[in-house]
């Protein structure tokens, strides 16, 4: 008997372990390069196939309308996409426990729609490869894809040209400190590095095969423009800084330093100022939803 529901799908946080900006190409979008990394900690979903076409979230996220949720945005695509090859529209209700930060940098709006455009392509026996969901998800943002591809990546190009890329087993502190950073604020300061010189996969590969400490090898060149703008930024920065190699993640405004050891990462938790909303994580190889889909027979 087909399924017609999954709870408890995991979406988790990435991290941009650096993010460098390359140039920018005449249509304003900017060049990158970066390498994310999954983490074990990120939002849940719930997904109940509809008898209707509906596509309906049942859980309220403040700040963030239905229609305008890249969730809903994303399955409408997928839905379309069903009713092109198989003749008929699908519904949908979808759940959401929210724990990831908007405007935080680890892609929780952006890991939230790929797991539901995995499960529902699942569920929906839409029959899409991994390729064909990565380029249905692009024109939605340039994060979707990457947590589809679902393992490290090295990233280049607007974020879309990935690679695997092997990254050390350890555990990191996040701190949330209290901002959202607008993207679109941090690409358009006029003050903002563009002109990084590229990196090879190789380079980042040969820095990181046996440590967890970043210093030395690249930075995140949208991290002065979100330090000016936003105070907190700068000094989550600066307090994490005394541990280790602190970094801003994507666009921000999340703070993150490794440790190589879960005894550490506890250690600099137990210091940590009572302002700031902050945790710990493991890193992964791999995303989580793979082997939930593998152990319920329901492979994408």
């Amino acid at each position: 008997m087909a399924r017609s529901s999954l709870h408890g799908c995991p979406a988790p946080a990435k991290l941009n372990l650096f993010l460098h900006v390359n140039g920018r190409r005449a249509d304003g979008y900017h060049l990158l390069q970066t390498v994310f990394q999954l983490l074990d900690h990120g939002d849940v979903l719930h997904f109940d196939v509809r008898a209707d076409a509906r596509i309906r979230r049942s859980t309220d996220v403040a700040g963030v309308p239905e229609a305008q949720d890249l969730i809903v945005r994303a399955l409408l695509l997928l839905q379309a996409e069903h009713a092109r090859r198989h003749g008929m529209q699908p519904g949908m209700d979808i759940a959401i426990d929210k724990r990831l930060p908007m405007g935080g940098g680890l892609g929780g709006g952006s890991s939230d729609a790929a797991t539901a455009l995995m499960v529902a392509n699942a569920l929906w026996h839409s029959g899409l490869s991994r390729e064909e969901l990565m380029a249905l998800a692009l024109p939605l943002g340039a994060d979707i894809p990457f947590f589809i591809f679902g393992e490290n990546a090295f990233a280049e190009g607007v974020g879309e040209a990935l690679q695997p890329v092997a990254t050390p087993e350890c555990w990191y502190v996040v701190i949330e400190p209290g901002v959202a950073v607008p993207t679109a604020a941090i690409f358009c300061a006029e003050h903002l590095t563009r002109d990084t010189k590229p990196v090879r996969i190789a380079d980042f590969s040969r820095h990181l095969m046996s440590r967890t400490d970043l210093r030395e090898f690249g930075k995140n060149d949208l991290q002065a423009v979100a330090s000016g703008l936003f105070p907190q930024v700068a000094q989550a920065v600066e307090w994490l800084g005394q541990y280790g190699d602190a970094r801003m993640t994507g666009s921000g405004a999340c703070v993150f330093c490794a440790f190589s050891s879960q005894g550490e990462a506890d250690t600099v938790l137990g210091q940590m100022p009572a302002v700031w909303n902050a945790w710990k994580a493991r890193s992964l190889a791999r995303h989580p939803l793979q082997a939930l889909l593998q152990v319920d027979g329901v492979i994408v």
